[in-house]
């Protein structure tokens, strides 16, 4: 996200419940998604795992996105 959607955010979420839940989410499967890519060797339930992370976390970035572009 740019700086502008990040400003945006950190503004938006202190009124909307939603927004707030759904970027700490977002920022939680990012760490996971962070650790499980700096492993070297990942088993085949963490490939599982990490393919499910990254789909959770797209989904959440689009449901920001709508919000968002109720705020701009």
């Amino acid at each position: 996200m740019d700086q502008q959607d990040l400003a945006l955010i950190s503004k938006v979420s202190k009124q909307d419940e939603s927004l707030q839940r759904l970027w700490e989410e977002h920022q939680k499967y990012e760490h996971e998604l962070d650790e499980l890519n700096h492993r070297e060797y990942l088993t085949p339930e963490e490939t599982v795992e990490r393919k499910r992370l990254q789909k959770c976390k797209l989904a959440g970035k689009d449901k920001i996105e709508t919000i968002l572009r109720q705020y701009r």
